[in-house]
């Protein structure tokens, strides 16, 4: 059996049936990988230290022959590993870093045992390549808008649930958008893991005929950033403005935010202290600090409902684009009048 290079359009048609094992070093890895790939080194982070250093230095003989030394007593292992991994089936696909040596000696361990091995070709590089060109192409989108507190995402998740064709990008940045975004999810990923996620979904959803929902989000989510030529195209394209009642949405956000602990709260506010203003700060957190948590966010989202009328506007052919949709209160029954356009006013 022998292994069979593959390019990474194939490579990602396969990873829908078959494991990825991830070759490069756990640092590699952790700061972004393919997603859903295990990490599968081959290499410590110190051992390909040690093995680039020596190709530099010496000669690239020399840097193979420490790498085996590496390699060799890690053998059975990682045979082991990739059983456990693959199951029955023993069909896996590798890569590393470019498609070098790394996934090399990986695949042909695995080959020799009697694993079906598809290696990329190009590797992981050309896996970013693959990335960063889904950013450049055409798609068409639903955009759905919405002061803070009108849960839009609320909205997108019972989409998900009725099948319509949705990338839920805030779930992907692992971040809701406001300073108080974080709160309660797990940490943000890095801004190219994030791309590579994104990427993937976007590829995903191409594949349907239906346009894509998406929650109209500012360029940056958090600590992470919506590629400019796409956020760009999402600013194009038709904006279906869920119009929930002020008291609803501040009804809405303390009982998502108002159990968090006050620390933390206090700290969002401070980050936003400079738009805010010093006097609005100052009363958000006394009301806070005195439990009047409505007051304190009634203030909050008087000050993100201006910001959020601001970037509106700043969409090019507004009137063209925006259709409001009245909502009685925040919640999933939302998507009935979304998904009957006829009735959008």
């Amino acid at each position: 059996m022998a292994v069979e290079k593959v390019h990474i359009e194939e490579f990602l048609a396969l990873a829908e049936q078959y494991p990825i094992l991830d070759v490069r070093s756990p640092g590699e890895y952790k700061h972004a990988h393919i997603d859903k790939a295990h990490s599968f080194p081959l290499f410590t982070d110190e051992e390909r230290k040690v093995v680039g250093t020596t190709y530099k230095q010496q000669s690239r003989e020399q840097a193979i022959k420490i790498g085996l030394d590496y390699f060799g007593v890690k053998m059975r292992k990682m045979v082991e590993e990739a059983e456990e991994i693959a199951k029955a089936d023993k069909t896996i696909l590798v890569h590393c870093w470019r498609g070098g040596m790394r996934s090399g000696a990986v695949a042909w361990l695995l080959d020799l045992y009697g694993f079906k091995v598809y290696l990329l070709t190009g590797g992981y590089k050309a896996f970013r390549k693959w990335v960063l060109q889904q950013f450049n192409k055409d798609y068409q989108f639903k955009v759905l808008g919405g002061y803070t507190g009108s849960g839009k995402s609320l909205v997108l998740e019972a989409l998900q649930k009725k099948q319509q064709n949705v990338i839920h990008l805030e779930a992907l940045a692992s971040h809701k958008g406001s300073a108080f975004g974080n709160l309660g999810l797990p940490a943000q990923p890095g801004q190219e893991h994030f791309e590579n996620m994104l990427a993937l979904a976007l590829a995903k959803a191409a594949t349907k005929p239906e346009p894509i929902w998406v929650e109209d989000e500012s360029q940056r989510i958090g600590d992470t950033n919506i590629p400019i030529q796409l956020w760009q195209q999402m600013r194009r394209q038709p904006l279906l403005f869920l119009d929930v009642p002020f008291e609803e949405r501040l009804s809405y956000l303390v009982k998502e935010y108002g159990q968090h602990p006050k620390e933390r709260l206090v700290n969002a506010i401070i980050r936003i202290k400079k738009r805010l203003g010093g006097l609005e700060t100052k009363e958000a957190i006394n009301a806070l600090i005195e439990d009047r948590t409505a007051d304190c966010f009634r203030i909050l989202l008087t000050y993100y409902d201006k910001w959020y009328t601001k970037g509106m506007h700043n969409r090019e052919n507004l009137t063209a684009l925006l259709s409001k949709i009245p909502c009685k209160t925040v919640g999933e029954s939302n998507i009935d009048q979304l998904l009957q356009p006829a009735e959008l006013t």
